[in-house]
Parts: structure tokens; sequence; C-alpha cells
């Protein structure tokens, strides 16, 4: 993986809300894009709220392709890390954000999201966005 998607370029793919987005996803599509078992979890979330099945369909059809890394203990330590780094600055963001900056940090990829204002608080995180590309 060289690209891991944030929850709301996901969210921009599968409702076709961005075709700068679309054409990045084929574009970058062979250097390998996933996304965190965070970001699943924050989408499957979104389909109970929706409670529609063809928001669910529509969602399995958008993951079948991509790689879905595992949060794992690394991602765990550098958790922590960021974490504190974070709350040391004064300058926390949300913790499932905080979580899917860590998994992307620990395995060394860009985090493509619409939301850079948040992610680059965190030192070191490589930042992407795709929406008006």
């Amino acid at each position: 993986m060289r690209f891991m998607l944030d929850t709301n370029i996901c969210i921009y793919a599968i409702k076709n809300r961005s075709a700068e987005v679309l054409q990045a996803l084929r574009t970058h599509e062979a250097a390998g894009i996933g996304v965190s078992s965070i970001t699943v979890a924050e989408l499957f979330f979104g389909i109970e709220k929706s409670g529609s099945a063809r928001n669910r369909l529509a969602l399995q059809h958008f993951l079948e392709p991509l790689e879905i890394a595992d949060f794992d203990m690394a991602a765990a330590q550098v958790y922590g890390a960021v974490r504190q780094q974070l709350e040391l600055s004064g300058t926390p963001i949300g913790p499932l954000d905080t979580q899917i900056a860590a998994h992307a940090l620990a395995l060394g990829v860009t985090l493509v999201s619409n939301n850079l204002r948040e992610f680059s608080r965190v030192k070191s995180l490589q930042l992407a966005n795709w929406v008006g590309a």
C-alpha cells in the first residue's frame, strides 16, 4: 500500500461526489491503495445508521479491490506517541482520526484526506488531498 484513504475520501468515491477523487483512484490504483480497519469500521457505522441495503452493497463493491490494513501492535505503539504529542502541543484531534493517522505513520504510507487542517497537526505524517486535485 502506498496510499491510505481517510473516511471522507471513501465517501466521496462511493457517492461519486468528486470526479477528481475518482480519477486519482484510477491513476494511483497500481501504486497500491488501501484503508485502515478503523476507516472500515467508521464506514460500516455509517451504513448501520442509514439502514440502506443499497449503501451496504455500494460499500462492499468499493472495498473489494482495496487492501484493508489491520490496526496492529505497531500502529498501537505509534498511536500512543502521536496522541501524547498532540496533547502536549494542545492540538488534539478526534480519537478515530488519531488512530488513522498513527496507522498511516506506522505503515509509512501517505494518508489521503479532505481534512488536512486536522491531520496536518500530526508530525511527519505524509498527506494528500485528491478533492479538487
